[in-house]
């Protein structure tokens, strides 16, 4: 899979410095610029919905995730025409190259009170402070459903498996990445991105399209830490397991453990911390021999 575009890295120069030599490089950056998603509905209602620091390409994916699991969408038949101004879309017309615009359906009528909270997102934090669990609970119709269950030893391949399919970060070093494994440990999509609910989000809108949601039978892997607004889309997406290769936030944890989520930080070759839901992978609490985990890690 080839995920990269011509503005998703930029080229650089820098002087790399090795003990006493330095030599001057050429680098690639990964690119950073903002996305205005602009939803129009009603006829003539038009509004700037989010403005996030993302890296280019999947735009139109980007903007579909963000929307559904903003609840703002419930289905892809809820759009009926949707233009990223890169002229990326098939049939869209070239625009401002930073903006997507979503049209609803006839007769949608979104609420849009639950996107007060971050009209600006940047690229690191994505939702940032701590929102409604109230509010996500009246979207989320059901705990997550009882899910594949998995061994251990699969869950701490992932890890591999997805850098293998990096290309972006190959070439950067500098983007995370969202990953969708099926109960087998195979890898089904991937996206990056400078800002890892970016690439979430890019995820989720690639499977909304695909008609691949809910994702009911499916692992989440993402690079960094796991946060509010990863289980948020994981949760709007039907996801029964998310790992992260680094830490979870406590409101992270809360969800998971409220929503019935198996939730996996600090994978990390063959170990890993189960914060949530460790029935799914075989395993008793803390104390039984099989629990490939450690509590404080490295």
């Amino acid at each position: 899979m080839n995920l990269r575009s011509s503005r998703s890295t930029t080229p650089a120069e820098l002087v790399r410095v090795h003990g006493a030599t330095a030599e001057t490089r050429d680098d690639a950056l990964a690119t950073e610029e903002p996305l205005e998603i602009r939803l129009l509905w009603g006829g003539d209602r038009k509004t700037t919905v989010a403005v996030t620091m993302r890296t280019p390409g999947a735009d139109a994916e980007l903007s579909l995730g963000f929307l559904f699991a903003e609840g703002v969408i419930r289905s892809a038949s809820d759009v009926v025409a949707l233009v990223a101004g890169d002229g990326s879309e098939p049939g869209g017309a070239e625009g401002e190259p930073n903006v997507v615009e979503v049209t609803l359906a006839p007769g949608i009528e979104p609420d849009l009170a639950p996107l007060d909270r971050h009209f600006f997102s940047n690229s690191a934090c994505g939702v940032c402070g701590k929102a409604a669990l109230e509010g996500l609970a009246l979207r989320v119709e059901r705990p997550a459903g009882s899910g594949p269950r998995v061994d251990p030893a699969l869950i701490a391949a992932l890890p591999d498996r997805l850098r293998a399919a990096q290309g972006l970060f190959d070439a950067t070093g500098g983007l995370h990445a969202a990953a969708l494994f099926d109960p087998e440990g195979r890898l089904l999509a991937v996206r990056e991105d400078v800002g890892r609910h970016n690439a979430l989000d890019k995820l989720v809108g690639a499977s909304l399209r695909a008609g691949d949601l809910p994702w009911s039978e499916r692992i989440v892997l993402v690079s960094g830490r796991s946060s509010y607004e990863i289980l948020q889309k994981s949760l709007a997406a039907g996801a029964p397991i998310v790992c992260a290769v680094s830490a979870p936030s406590s409101l992270a944890v809360e969800l998971a453990t409220r929503f019935g989520v198996t939730l996996v930080g600090f994978l990390r070759g063959d170990r890993f911390n189960v914060y949530a839901g460790a029935g799914r992978l075989g395993l008793a609490r803390a104390g039984s021999a099989r629990l490939p985990i450690v509590s404080t890690p490295d």
